[in-house]
């Protein structure tokens, strides 16, 4: 199966009312504006969306939602979390008929799979559904399932599973999987404050938290690393690293959705039982974001 997914591609937000009822249109809105300044694909319910956080038709209102205000303009890629595999099958199914591009595949929640039931849960999406582009996202940290290269070997049997999220935090492993696969795989980095190390080593794209927030400067980034303008990208990414350390902690969705109302760009709204940021955290956020904008960096130099 032949897909060209590469560059940056942010997990966006889904958008809630003060009462935490599902904004769409407010969730159109900020994934609008994302593609509007030039970022490659939206993810659209994974961790940042608040996947688990919403009913089954309200995952459904969301995807048809976006794949509206995208109307083809770039790739839209489907978080697929589900507690079991059969609903997770389903939901496949339904964002096909949606018309998504493709879907990022997670373990099955609640229950912690070993490493055959895993792969299994992957391959039978996968062969339920073969037309179907998937996204592994391998993050062992939040979901406790490590997908090995070994396991990695055993799904590149299905030709529909043609990439990885690779959010272990661990640089070696893009090494590691090109080692192995060659090309087999589109490998994205995963982790935002590794993000410019892993494209140095080849990662073809970045599915990025603080893009939310910062998009212009996340895809700089990117297009620098491409063309191989490594001291320029090191420039705007040590300006970004302080913000993109706020993807490794377990409040990573209140403070990217925090980052980006202090820029204009959604609300901190988040569904229970998660709760907004209070106290020195709240403070701590704003602050970092403000410093952010006060010192972004003159992207008008870089001349990409």
């Amino acid at each position: 199966m032949n897909v060209a997914w590469k560059g940056v591609y942010p997990a966006v937000t889904t958008q809630f009312n003060a009462d935490e009822s599902l904004n769409l249109e407010a969730t159109q809105t900020v994934i609008d504006n994302q593609v509007n300044d030039g970022v490659d694909g939206i993810i659209c319910l994974g961790t940042v969306g608040e996947n688990c956080s919403l009913s089954a038709q309200e995952k459904r209102q969301v995807m048809a939602a976006a794949k509206e205000v995208i109307d083809g303009r770039v790739p839209l890629i489907a978080g697929t979390a589900e507690t079991t595999t059969a609903a997770a099958s389903q939901y496949v199914s339904d964002v096909a008929e949606i018309g998504v591009d493709g879907c990022m595949v997670l373990p099955g929640m609640v229950y912690r799979s070993n490493d055959r039931e895993a792969v299994t849960h992957f391959k039978r999406l996968a062969n339920e559904n073969p037309e179907m582009p998937m996204l592994i996202y391998n993050n062992p940290v939040s979901y406790g399932v490590d997908v090995s290269l070994e396991m990695m070997a055993e799904l590149a049997e299905c030709q529909n599973i043609v990439a990885v999220k690779e959010s272990t935090t661990d640089t070696r492993r893009v090494t590691e999987l090109y080692n192995k696969f060659d090309d087999r795989f589109i490998v994205f980095g995963g982790v935002d404050d590794i993000a410019l190390e892993c494209l140095m080593l080849g990662a073809t794209g970045w599915i990025s938290g603080l893009t939310n927030a910062f998009p212009r400067e996340s895809v700089t980034i990117f297009k620098l690393a491409q063309q191989g303008r490594y001291a320029e990208a090191v420039e705007i990414y040590r300006w970004f690293l302080p913000l993109l350390r706020l993807d490794t902690i377990p409040t990573l969705v209140q403070c990217i959705k925090l980052a980006e109302q202090v820029c204009g760009r959604g609300s901190e709204v988040v569904r229970a039982p998660r709760l907004a940021l209070t106290g020195e955290e709240r403070s701590y956020v704003i602050n970092l974001v403000e410093q952010a904008i006060a010192t972004r960096p003159d992207l008008s130099k870089y001349d990409v």
